[in-house]
């Protein structure tokens, strides 16, 4: 039987990461700090056996969130990536950081005390492509220009520019 493999990393391609197994209890949380951590309403997680996990590029920078809990990021752009606890076998990963984050459908919402108010009614808002038009070159400019990295593993990042 073949075990699963994802790989995932952040947005600067700095920091590149592979699991080797199944991702365990992927989901959102709501707790207060996921949402300064993230910077967002919720951060998503999913979880991996340390065992499991493995360290392609790079060395994220950690931030001690509480005496038991540790942050992962990307020092050069930010990426909030990894949440460990001291002592257990599990480290998690951001689902948005992983190249295929349909594969970690969330299962439950944690942290719900701190939702906040409005986030029902999210999916009920108008939907819009992204368009940056406003930009010189509109969309074409940005893709021309991205410092993204792409959403699979490459050899080295970033590409030499001619």
């Amino acid at each position: 039987m073949t075990r699963q493999v994802h790989s995932g990393g952040c947005q600067c391609g700095a920091i590149r990461y592979k699991i080797a197994g199944e991702l365990g209890y992927p989901h959102i949380c709501h707790c207060r700090m996921c949402q300064k951590a993230s910077g967002n309403f919720f951060m998503a997680l999913a979880g991996s056996r340390q065992e499991d996990f493995l360290l392609m590029r790079g060395e994220p920078g950690w931030f001690q969130s509480s005496d038991p809990c540790g942050r992962g990021f990307c020092k050069d752009c930010g990426t909030p990536l990894f949440f460990r606890t001291k002592g257990s076998p599990y480290i998690s990963v951001t689902i948005g950081s992983l190249d295929k984050p349909e594969l970690a459908e969330p299962v439950s919402q944690d942290g719900v005390e701190s939702r906040v108010s409005y986030f029902d009614k999210l999916f009920s808002l108008p939907e819009n492509p992204t368009d940056r038009s406003d930009l010189p070159a509109g969309n074409a400019g940005i893709a021309a220009t991205s410092r993204q990295h792409p959403d699979h593993d490459t050899v080295a990042w970033p590409p030499k520019r001619t």
